[in-house]
């Protein structure tokens, strides 16, 4: 059975600490935990992590190390996130939410996850990531937030 490759940014990680978010962040990482569905960061996610609470940082230390992949940046990201920025889906301020979105892309992974509902889980961006992405060959790239894509308990 295929398991699922979910790209998670830093938003996810911390809203296992945050009441609104908690919940659907957590039960995500429980699935992770399990081997039910592969975590994929990239060190722009690891380095935004830098700065946060210790317990938000060790997060990631919970999902075995077969079940997370760590993407490394590179050349090819840095080309289609800069695309992001000249196509206005985002401003050059939001770089880094081009960069996880490039990595999802370049990565080909089946999802990316995130709470951050300005930059990233947008209708309207969502559609622009992707039209940038056909435009330059790539393949459009699903996202959701972590409410969207957890099991129902009944399955776990």
């Amino acid at each position: 059975m295929h398991k699922p490759r979910i790209y998670i940014d830093t938003s996810v990680i911390g809203g296992c600490f945050d009441n609104m978010f908690a919940e659907w962040s957590n039960k995500l990482f429980d699935e992770f935990i399990a081997g039910k569905k592969i975590a994929v960061v990239s060190d722009i996610t690891t380095s935004e992590l830098i700065d946060a609470p210790n317990n938000v940082k060790e997060k990631l230390d919970q999902i075995p190390f077969s079940y997370i992949n760590i993407l490394r940046r590179n050349d090819e990201v840095d080309f289609l996130a800069s695309k992001y920025i000249e196509y206005k889906v985002v401003s050059e301020k939001s770089f880094n939410d081009a960069l996880h979105i490039a990595f999802a892309t370049i990565d080909n992974v089946d999802l990316l996850v995130s709470w951050n509902f300005k930059h990233i889980v947008n209708y309207n961006r969502i559609l622009k990531y992707n039209s940038v992405n056909f435009m330059f060959g790539y393949k459009h790239l699903e996202i959701r937030n972590p409410k969207e894509v957890v099991s129902d308990d009944e399955e776990l």
